[in-house]
């Protein structure tokens, strides 16, 4: 061969593996963005249960007695009457009747799969939601599934209200029957719009196929979590006149889902995992009805609250299995453990078990092996961060328990109307911008350590300083060294110009996002039932009225959940300001009131704050602004979602071999 195309072979060869591995790179640094704050975010959430467990720590006999006056007054709405009223706008004409059959199923796919005209009667949302939670509350805790008739069994991974997959399973794999049994392993809601459709659809294959669908409950089977990430929100906006009468019975639905599944006695099925002090005997005798939410301390009914058994709950749902050895706090999730392969060795021998299968965590291709191939995670929300982001995968399990993977991604036509690079801009738009709504949470505590390294206001600090304070501020564990050019567009090789950074998070595209999404306050202060239960904790004497000195007692356990956020004597007289009728005490209407005030005075803060910074920054260079608008621009174009039906055959779909996987 001629020498010089020998050179030529050689350099092709070197620019495609340098461009190969800076597309890896690329795809890496947008998949750590997603799952960091994901889990950052989850974090939050799980900052609550850790609250409500120190409080319950310190005040055992004032939970105790609280949680027996909340167990003495619930009832369950499952026999009430129901009190709805009629909805405006496009209600479909769709009726259904008890008992569900497969003709209901049909109709349901057809309704619920078309963008317009999609809405059931709330009556009928309603009888699905009770005769659902009336059956689940007769079955066990860890339900029995086998293989003895079918041959066979299929589960399914987290949906997170992307019904375009649940219709992609269905549709390759067909609708249950005593021949085509599924598990359905947690977190059906949340994050996606059609949650409501999802939830719906499952409980009535449930209830038309009771010995062929079995559901598990997930982590984001909790108000909780639904008031944070979505789904009470998609609920409001669907029945508007309705939705707290439905979100009663979709909380009686989350009580009485079963907290696992064991297939043919060999393989456990639950959502997240366990711990080292995971035991599966304990799950099945604990009464799981009291757990309303997870987060919150559970119902007792006059009995000393067992956290061990609320712990157990915990472990099962949000734990993640680790490559090292041992089991630890997972302090990415702020829950739950990461378990490891010796643990899982432990687990399984204790419980003559084969192996494990859970959900819990996106993953690219839809599944992964760990532990030896003894714990499977199968997830089954394709597009999960965006377009292209991920592959969707169900499990089909044979009688010998050998696992056969069917991966696939729904709405393949729009990606196969696009290159790969532009697949790759859609990912890294929405990566950009899930990042810059987080950062907005900390604007002006990045503005503040910005200008600390700026002392000649000059806009510009190094390199170094600026990834520095961006993991100060943000505590994401990002690669700030290679975001740079993202998130401070059009700066040069040795400085960074931090005010298009803020400059990027002030932009309408990334605004509109904040708008549309949840602070933890905002989730808290939705979910009363939350600030209910603190303020009963709290209330140590149980009198309805909270003193200083159970103010105090409070404080003392905030201090060390927020170290230097507040000094003791500057949050005791934060309490002295709820009390607006000057009593000296603090009743339940003060506490409420007082929180929706301080959110109030936050949203006006932040409205202030950003007509304050348009009239004093100093001005940018041209080709600085412009450079962020077009990266805003680029982000809102990536990022538009354009709603059509859902057309389950526009899919790719195929079987991976498990000994390849």
């Amino acid at each position: 061969m001629d020498e010089n195309a020998i050179r030529a072979a050689i350099f092709i060869q070197k620019w495609y593996r340098r461009h190969q591995a800076r597309r890896e790179m690329q795809r890496r640094c947008n998949w750590q963005i997603f799952q960091n704050l994901e889990y950052a975010s989850e974090q939050d959430q799980a900052e609550l249960y850790k609250f409500f467990n120190d409080l319950i720590k310190h005040m055992p006999q004032a939970a105790g007695r609280k949680n027996q006056n909340q167990g003495s007054t619930h009832v369950s709405i499952l026999d009430e009457k129901d009190e709805l009223v009629e909805e405006f706008g496009d209600i479909v004409n769709a009726k259904i009747e008890l008992p569900i059959r497969k003709n209901h199923i049909d109709l349901l796919i057809d309704v619920f799969r078309k963008k317009r005209g999609n809405r059931l009667h709330p009556k009928y949302v309603a009888l699905i939601l009770r005769e659902a939670a009336k059956s689940l509350k007769q079955l066990p805790n860890i339900s029995p599934v086998s293989t003895a008739v079918s041959q066979q069994v299929t589960v399914c991974g987290d949906l997170h209200g992307k019904l375009d997959d649940l219709l992609v399973v269905l549709h390759k794999n067909g609708l249950p029957s005593s021949s085509n049994p599924y598990v359905f392993n947690g977190d059906f809601v949340d994050r996606g719009k059609r949650g409501l459709e999802v939830l719906l659809l499952l409980l009535s294959l449930y209830l038309a196929f009771p010995q062929a669908v079995f559901l598990n409950r997930g982590n984001h089977e909790d108000s909780v979590m639904n008031a944070r990430y979505g789904f009470i929100r998609e609920v409001e906006s669907k029945y508007p006149r309705n939705h707290k009468r439905l979100l009663a019975f979709i909380d009686e639905v989350y009580r009485w889902l079963p907290l696992g599944s064991v297939l043919n006695s060999r393989v456990l099925i639950v959502h997240g995992g366990f711990s080292d002090s995971t035991s599966l005997d304990l799950i099945k005798s604990i009464d799981r009805g009291k757990y309303v939410s997870i987060l919150r301390p559970p119902l007792t009914d006059g009995e000393p609250l067992d956290k061990t058994e609320w712990q157990q709950i915990f472990d099962i749902m949000w734990s993640d299995p680790q490559a090292t050895m041992g089991c630890v706090p997972n302090t990415l999730r702020g829950a739950g453990v990461w378990f490891g392969p010796d643990v899982t060795e432990n687990f399984l021998q204790k419980h003559r078990l084969s192996y494990v299968i859970r959900s819990h965590e996106c993953k690219p291709n839809g599944h992964e092996f760990m532990h030896d191939n003894k714990v499977i995670t199968i997830f089954s929300a394709s597009n999960y961060y965006a377009i292209g982001s991920n592959k969707g995968a169900y499990i089909r399990l044979n009688n010998q328990l050998m696992p056969h993977f069917v991966q696939y991604i729904s709405a393949a036509s729009q990606t196969k109307r696009l290159s790969f690079k532009q697949r790759m801009g859609i990912v890294e738009s929405s990566a950009l911008k899930e990042l810059a709504v987080r950062m907005r949470d900390h604007r002006d505590e990045l503005e503040d350590e910005f200008r600390k390294c700026d002392p000649k206001d000059s806009g510009c600090i190094s390199i170094t300083n600026w990834c520095v304070v961006m993991e100060k501020v943000t505590k994401l564990g990002l690669p700030w060294r290679l975001l740079r050019d993202k998130l401070a567009p059009g700066t040069d090789s040795q400085k960074v110009s931090y005010y298009r950074t803020l400059d990027l998070l002030d932009t309408d595209v990334i605004l509109e996002a904040e708008a549309d999404g949840t602070s933890v306050m905002d989730a808290l202060y939705a979910n009363k039932a939350s600030l209910v239960a603190i303020f009963n904790i709290i209330d140590a004497d149980n009198s309805g009225e909270i003193t200083l000195d159970e103010f105090e007692t409070a404080i003392d356990l905030l201090v060390a959940h927020m170290p230097g956020a507040y000094s003791k004597a500057a949050m005791l007289e934060k309490c002295r300001m709820m009390d607006l009728n000057g009593d000296g005490k603090v009743d339940l209407n003060e506490f409420l009131e007082a929180f929706r005030l301080s959110d109030l005075h936050r949203k006006e803060q932040q409205d202030e704050n950003i007509r304050r910074r348009s009239t004093g920054r100093p001005s940018l260079a041209k080709t600085g602004s412009d450079a962020v608008a077009l990266l805003a621009d680029k982000i809102s174009k990536n990022t538009l979602v354009v709603e059509h039906d859902i057309d389950p055959t526009d899919c790719e779909a195929k079987v991976i071999d498990p000994k390849k996987s």
